[in-house]
């Protein structure tokens, strides 16, 4: 297993005969900060956009309820499968390299998106988007990290860029309701990201931490495979979870992801180091990862939709309602950044999957009730609870891990993010879709559901306490 507290990070000019320089500057600390935040935004735009759109383009695809859940998971999928290995590659390669690349790939991809005809290929180029995302998302912080190498400027770049994620999953569905269909949405979203890749190519200055060996694809190859046989068997449990299908693919996936462990104990070059494990800020980053992605992404992924079918509203005015809850969730995450030093990252996590829960449980009854205003309490407990969360997992993820592997860091938080999302649209799904009572009675149950998961995980990360802390 490498040790990694023995290397240093190294940066490089753009030119191709780089070699080390000091830490950029106050200006190239900003341009980095706004471009990885950009095109932050602009992936989570693109993440979001078929929350509201989900039943025009499942009519248009022709797609059955049944596989609706492979509209929206996807670029999850994508994301999950790759942010680990994305991330090894950003720090041994070249953050900028990567940066640069995951982003030119988003917007070709999502344009691509916009031309697809049949589910399968729609969510192949959402799969695309999603690793194009994994490439951009993980290099981000390892790029900030470097452009910000003090506690402070890191405390309020990794707060800028977290608030960015809610500002992203804000404006996507208010981007994609406003335009003429989805296809054009697509269109619009594709060619904001290649913008930002041609600024980023010019702006942004090269850091690497060189460790050597070549990449762990044997790890990517196993850990991907088991993410699609969770997901498969999550979405195909909605029609029975004692079918052996399902039995098979569970099992499938166990087998996998021990496989993927006895792989990276022994490659030397892992994609992730297994012994963070043993550290109690990693293991918060990554369940508090886990449990957003499960409970609370899970459910808001699918709920637009809901609203859609239940209560009537048009795309438009679903995006707006949405916006009450990932607009608070936006400005809690900026301001968030004040709570340094009064409150450990891991308790601001607690405070946010309760508070999660707290709005969760709050819109109970309220798809029933045919009514719209009886979600507005909930949905700005919940958008609060969303903004706590999203300031305190990047900032968690890099001060978990060295500083040289922060792009490790951070990919390996949000693979568990993804992976939870994946899951829970799955499971929400499945939830609402199956049972007896119609949508409104599953909505409900999936409400619960989400809540417990919430007050579970606030739990496991409040009990977390970093020796170190």
């Amino acid at each position: 297993m490498p040790r990694f507290t023995e290397r240093t990070d190294t940066a490089v000019a753009p030119a191709p005969a780089a070699g080390p320089t000091s830490p950029p500057g106050a200006r190239s600390g900003r341009a980095t900060l706004a471009l990885t935040s950009a095109a932050t935004a602009v992936a989570l735009m693109t993440y979001t956009a078929p929350m509201v759109t989900l039943p025009e383009t499942a009519a248009d695809l022709h797609t059955p309820l049944s596989a609706q859940a492979w509209l929206l998971n996807g670029t999850p999928l994508g994301l999950a499968a790759l942010l680990l290995v994305a991330g090894s590659l950003a720090d041994d390669y070249g953050r900028r390299r990567i940066f640069v690349a995951g982003t030119l790939a988003l917007g070709v991809t999502t344009a691509l998106g916009a031309l697809t005809s049949s589910t399968w290929l729609f969510t192949l180029a959402r799969v695309a988007q999603g690793a194009a995302s994994a490439a951009l998302l993980a290099s981000s912080l390892g790029l900030i990290v470097h452009a910000f190498p003090s506690p402070r400027g890191r405390l309020h770049a990794t707060g800028v860029w977290g608030a960015f994620v809610s500002g992203g999953i804000a404006v996507g569905p208010l981007v994609a309701g406003a335009m003429p269909s989805w296809r054009v949405a697509y269109g619009v979203l594709g060619a904001a990201a290649l913008v930002v890749a041609a600024l980023s190519h010019r702006a942004l200055t090269e850091s690497r931490a060189p460790r050597g060996g070549r990449p762990d694809l044997a790890g990517a190859v196993t850990f991907g495979l088991a993410l699609v046989a969770l997901v498969a068997a999550l979405t195909l449990g909605r029609d029975g979870w004692l079918r052996a299908p399902v039995a098979l693919l569970l099992l499938a996936a166990v087998v996998l992801l021990g496989l993927f462990a006895v792989v990276e104990r022994r490659t030397a070059t892992p994609m992730i180091d297994l012994g963070l494990l043993r550290r109690p800020g990693f293991l918060a980053s990554s369940a508090g990862g886990l449990f957003t992605g499960l409970a609370v992404i899970g459910l808001f992924s699918f709920l637009p939709a809901l609203l859609q079918q239940t209560l009537g509203l048009s795309a438009m005015d679903t995006a707006w309602l949405f916006l009450l809850w990932s607009g608070l969730s936006f400005a809690v995450a900026l301001q968030a950044r004040r709570l340094a030093g009064r409150i450990a990252p891991r308790l601001q996590l607690a405070l946010g999957f309760a508070l999660h829960a707290a709005g969760t449980l709050t819109m109970l009854g309220a798809l029933g009730s045919g009514s719209w205003t009886r979600l507005l309490p909930g949905l700005i407990v919940a958008g609060v609870g969303s903004g706590l969360l999203n300031a305190a997992l990047p900032l968690l993820a890099v001060e978990s891990v060295p500083a040289q592997r922060a792009a490790m860091g951070s990919g390996a938080q949000q693979t568990f993010r993804y992976i939870g999302s994946c899951a829970g649209v799955a499971l929400t799904i499945a939830v609402v879709t199956s049972t007896k009572g119609g949508l409104t009675h599953g909505a409900d149950i999936a409400m619960v559901v989400s809540a417990a998961l919430s007050l579970v995980a606030a739990a496991v990360v409040a009990a977390l306490r970093d020796r170190t802390s």
